[in-house]
């Protein structure tokens, strides 16, 4: 979880030490860089490990974790993350039925969530594609005024699997 590399985790002989305001103090050995920043109450945490030679800057780690931690829980709360509704059509689907799953696909898209249909063909159903092609495109243009298809009508061994999401609002 943490693999920060500070204070004694640093293993490399020699780094580049930056201060803690910012200036660079040189190239020193870990245990001067250490001692340096023990000498200042403070911890030596390595910033660029990968560089040559590594970069350590001198800080209060107990800190500087604090507001790493504050900053991901602040993306973390402006990330949207997009619902995908499963939804199951039949190739012999009633009207009345196909009503009832358009209604429940309209409220899922207007509250913005991708809908993903599937329909699976059984038995000797899989000979009459065609019919369930007709019924998935008459799925999709009832949809098309609130969605769009983001992955078209595909039949996937013996289903036939659609995408539709939310078009996007102009603001």
């Amino acid at each position: 979880m943490n693999d920060d590399l500070y204070n004694e985790k640093i293993r490399f002989k020699e780094v580049l030490l930056i201060g803690p305001t910012g200036e660079q103090l040189g190239i020193k050995t870990r245990q001067e860089a250490l001692e340096i920043a023990y000498d200042q109450e403070l911890d030596l945490l390595c910033v660029s490990p990968n560089a040559q030679p590594p970069v350590c800057k001198i800080l209060n780690y107990g800190k500087y974790r604090f507001e790493q931690q504050k900053k991901s829980k602040e993306a973390k709360k402006k990330q949207h993350v997009t619902e995908v509704k499963p939804l199951r059509l039949s190739p012999v689907i009633d009207t009345h039925d196909f009503e009832t799953k358009l209604r429940q696909a309209r409220k899922w898209v207007e509250e913005d969530m991708k809908v993903k249909i599937d329909m699976r063909f059984r038995g000797r159903l899989i000979t009459r594609i065609e019919v369930g092609k007709k019924i998935m495109n008459q799925f999709v243009e009832a949809m098309e005024d609130i969605a769009s298809v983001e992955k078209k009508p595909n039949l996937e061994g013996n289903t036939l699997t659609c995408v539709l999401a939310p078009k996007k609002k102009n603001k």
